[in-house]
């Protein structure tokens, strides 16, 4: 998937997410999809935004991809919730949607800058 791309749909499915979290009240008949936006965005988004930035395109295979971006997800999200309930603004649900929220930018900008520098470097080397 071309950077630009993958890049905006990982910040379109954030800002969903965020936004069904904060805006759909727990009683409500569409909780169910809040819960499967937070699920996906908690189990599989942070871990690929991680795998995409410490591999290069195509290095992994699909399976290889998706098992560590799950696993490394639940990782980030433990580490996460470990600091904020040792810090002073403890673990609430929003300090926990912010936190992982915030996590996921930073690592999709970061590996947007080093796909597209990538892509760069390739288009600028001379074919033999």
């Amino acid at each position: 998937m071309k950077p630009p791309s993958w890049f905006g749909i990982i910040a379109l499915y954030t800002v969903l997410t965020l936004l069904f979290v904060y805006f759909i009240p727990n009683d409500s008949p569409f909780s169910v999809v809040t819960y499967v936006f937070g699920f996906i965005f908690v189990a599989v988004v942070p871990g690929y935004c991680l795998v995409s930035l410490l591999f290069q395109e195509g290095k992994l295979d699909l399976v290889e991809k998706a098992v560590l971006s799950v696993a490394l997800s639940f990782s980030i999200a433990g580490v996460s919730g470990l600091f904020l309930g040792l810090s002073p603004i403890g673990m609430t649900t929003a300090s926990l949607t912010v936190s992982l929220g915030s996590i996921v930018v930073v690592l999709a900008f970061l590996a947007f800058i080093r796909k597209r520098k990538f892509q760069v470097q390739s288009a600028e080397q001379p074919s033999s």
